[in-house]
């Protein structure tokens, strides 16, 4: 129970809970038809409140012991055999994100991220490359899209890669719950697809940005230019362009550009300030026929030297500062994926199957957005007192937690005790049944 003290205590750091409170009702009513039952309604309140608590590890487990479950079996069913569509919730996050985040100058970001994990049964696992680990290793990869805009960023989109190890493998995929027919498809098809989705639904973005995977694909590209969409892709220093002059890579090119090219900009500003870098641009041609303005833009270290490269495209002519801007949004899917893995355990999830996989990671992200809709209208109508920086995400999902914790009795903790070392124990004499079954 939260007193008034407690209350007046909030108030002196510019925390109104109340607000809070009903956000978050609001939010979770806006859901609340994707549900055609009761249950599974109450259900994923409890789910998302967990999400935005402050346990140390997320997964059904400790989900259903914050909610007061006496097994985790209501919070498994809700992932696996309720009747509820997660892309329509996906559609819900999308709308609400962009209702509060309303920008027409907004960057819509596509990035992958990966989760690593033990065994083979795992939907989509093999080994590859993953950005989370910086090697090849043992792992899920999903590609996400991100909306990005002055007041705030969160994912709208999902989409798991499956590799071809998986879709030349029907029984295997079968086994997984994937969609009969699901046929390969790489990384930027994938972005493609979530970006087409979102320009379908009407979100106002002008700007699509993304690293080298996407920006050295010339079907993503050309299904952008083809939308009038600009975008700012990060591209290899091998990456061929063609010029007035001929065709070059764009390490080339960057090397032609004279010193008084060099334009001193921020990409945006830091944890430390302002991100300044040296930058320049060289007129390049697009697609025969086609009507816009291409350009290569370089970035430049200004303590190492270190380049880095983008391909770019605009409907109309745009000043470099802008595509500079740009260019800068796309670190927002880093910090999308950080706010969203840890405090939300968007990469926490115990599930193996296709459907269970896409429910728990859109309702990560759903809490999520929550977190950064508040943030942004905190800033937007309770500026910080003096001597306090702004509240941010994470510090809202902290004060949150404590606002609506629940408190269970000592009862109950012991019983959920009980449970899991009973479950372990069934677990650990299984796998040794298996092991002594499995030797000569």
């Amino acid at each position: 129970m939260r007193t008034t003290n407690d209350h007046a205590a909030a108030s002196d750091v510019g925390v109104v809970p109340g607000h809070w409170q009903e956000a978050f009702e609001g939010l979770m009513s806006r859901i609340a038809s994707r549900f055609p039952r009761v249950e599974p309604r109450r259900r994923v309140r409890q789910l998302i409140s967990g999400l935005l608590s402050d346990l140390p590890r997320k997964n059904c487990w400790t989900l259903a012991e914050h909610a007061g479950d006496a097994t985790p079996d209501g919070m498994q069913h809700l992932l696996h055999r309720a009747k509820w569509e997660a892309d329509a919730i996906r559609d819900d996050i999308r709308a609400y994100v962009v209702e509060h985040l309303h920008d027409t100058e907004a960057v819509l970001v596509v990035d992958e991220t990966g989760d690593l994990k033990k065994g083979t049964a795992t939907v989509g696992v093999q080994r590859q490359y993953t950005g989370t680990a910086g090697r090849i290793e043992n792992a899920q990869v999903a590609v996400y899209l991100v909306y990005s805009a002055a007041r705030g960023h969160a994912a709208i989109d999902r989409a798991l890669y499956v590799p071809r190890s998986w879709t030349e493998d029907p029984a295997r995929c079968r086994g997984a719950g994937i969609p009969d027919g699901l046929a390969f498809a790489t990384k930027p098809q994938l972005a493609a697809r979530m970006v087409a989705r979102a320009l379908d639904a009407g979100t106002p973005a002008r700007w699509v940005a993304g690293d080298e995977v996407y920006g050295d694909n010339p079907h993503l590209r050309a299904a952008l230019e083809d939308r009038r969409t600009g975008y700012v892709l990060a591209v290899s220093s091998t990456h061929p362009l063609v010029t007035h002059a001929g065709k070059f890579q764009a390490k080339t090119l960057a090397a032609r550009i004279p010193e008084r090219a060099w334009q001193r900009l921020s990409a945006g500003a830091g944890a430390k300030g302002e991100r300044y870098y040296d930058w320049a641009e060289v007129d390049i041609h697009g697609p025969t026929g086609s009507l816009g303005h291409w350009r290569l833009m370089v970035r430049r270290n200004r303590r190492t030297g270190e380049l880095a490269f983008y391909r770019c495209f605009s409907p109309r002519p745009v000043p470099l500062s802008a595509l500079v801007r740009v260019a800068g949004r796309r670190w927002t899917a880093e910090e999308t994926f950080q706010a969203s893995k840890g405090p939300t355990g968007l990469d926490e999830h115990q599930v193996r199957r296709w459907t269970s996989w896409h429910r728990w990671v859109t309702l990560a992200m759903l809490a999520h957005a929550f977190l950064a809709v508040t943030a942004a209208a905190e800033r937007r109508d309770r500026p910080a007192p003096d001597g306090l920086i702004a509240l941010t995400g994470n510090e809202i999902q902290h004060l949150f937690a404590a606002l609506i914790s629940p408190v269970h009795d000592l009862a109950h903790r012991l019983r959920w005790s009980r449970w899991r070392r009973q479950h372990q124990a069934r677990s650990r004499d299984c796998h040794y049944r298996r092991q002594a079954a499995s030797q000569p």
